[in-house]
């Protein structure tokens, strides 16, 4: 009986570290473009799933910065009294908790240029559908076609759910000797 205790401690250990592993890092506007201007970061957006664990990365020039605000001074675009400030030209925020967060730009006039993303985290569920994220913004407008679906590399979730089910197949083995 103890060394089935202790097999399935080190199953649980195993599936909590696969977790981390498969956390995802979205390059924000990768890959064709970046935390500028000339990138269409609303479409951006609109393909990615994001899920507590992941990372988003922004890398930009010194006439950029990165502000996480408010969902108020997002929509009118005010970098007055931030969240947090980033200059560093390669920040790395933890998507570690659900709900939305919001960054734009600091610099005058990028943000009303497009500067602007919308990130809404989902909780990590082997529930969620691969390539939906129920509340991610769309970049749809009417009259547009949907974004395209994210890459298959973007999100671990199919892989996740086999792993999941395949280790509580093994736990419930092990209770049955």
């Amino acid at each position: 009986m103890a060394v089935q205790r202790a097999l399935l401690v080190c199953l649980a250990a195993a599936a909590f570290v696969f977790q981390l592993a498969t956390a995802a890092d979205h390059t924000v506007g990768a890959p064709g473009g970046g935390w500028d201007t000339t990138t269409d970061l609303q479409t951006w957006v609109g393909s990615q799933t994001f899920s507590v664990g992941d990372s988003l990365t922004f890398v930009y020039t010194s006439n950029h910065d990165v502000l996480e605000v408010t969902a108020a001074n997002y929509a009118s675009c005010s970098a007055g009294g931030p969240i947090a400030t980033h200059t560093d030209g390669n920040t790395v925020i933890a998507l570690s908790a659900p709900g939305k967060r919001y960054f734009i730009c600091g610099t005058a006039g990028h943000c009303q240029q497009g500067m602007k993303i919308e990130v809404d985290t989902a909780a990590a569920s082997a529930g969620t559908p691969p390539g939906s994220s129920p509340g991610v913004p769309s970049a749809e407008s009417p009259g547009s076609s949907p974004p395209p679906p994210p890459p298959a590399s973007s999100n671990g979730v199919s892989l996740k759910t086999c792993l999941a089910v395949g280790l509580g197949l093994m736990m419930m083995m092990l209770l049955a000797f």
